[in-house]
């Protein structure tokens, strides 16, 4: 099923907020590879990730369906233990690329003041199922 084109513009929060704790960090910065101190750049994927899957519920689309093209985010200001974040995914786009739709999306991920600390862009590749 194609993903409908009328989706851009929604708006899908992740569910709940996320504190960034210490021991959230060191786990991720364990599968990651990388030091937990400062808090690793990649870190708001974890709060990215709740508004794509809420997405996903709400336009049943099929996790399993979907590759991850690219992902980046863009700062305002480092993260920082101690920090809740929410976020809201958007989407900004879909085409069709052969038997593939191609989505794109950004979220913003912003503190408990409700200050953008950063947007994160994804390409989500969405093949056609049978």
């Amino acid at each position: 099923m194609p993903v409908d084109a009328t989706l851009v513009g929604r708006e899908h929060p992740a569910p709940a907020p996320l504190e960034v704790t210490p021991e959230r960090v060191a786990v991720f910065a364990r599968a990651v590879g990388q030091p937990a101190e400062p808090v690793p750049a990649t870190f708001p994927i974890v709060l990215a990730f709740e508004a794509m899957q809420a997405f996903l519920d709400a336009e049943q689309v099929d996790l399993h369906r979907i590759v991850h093209g690219e992902q980046r985010f863009a700062y305002e200001r480092p993260l920082r233990v101690g920090d809740v974040l929410s976020a809201v995914m958007t989407v900004t786009g879909v085409r069709s690329l052969g038997a593939a739709d191609v989505v794109a999306t950004a979220c913003e991920i912003r503190d408990a003041g409700g200050d953008l600390v950063c947007t994160g862009r994804a390409t989500l590749v969405h093949g056609a199922g049978q």
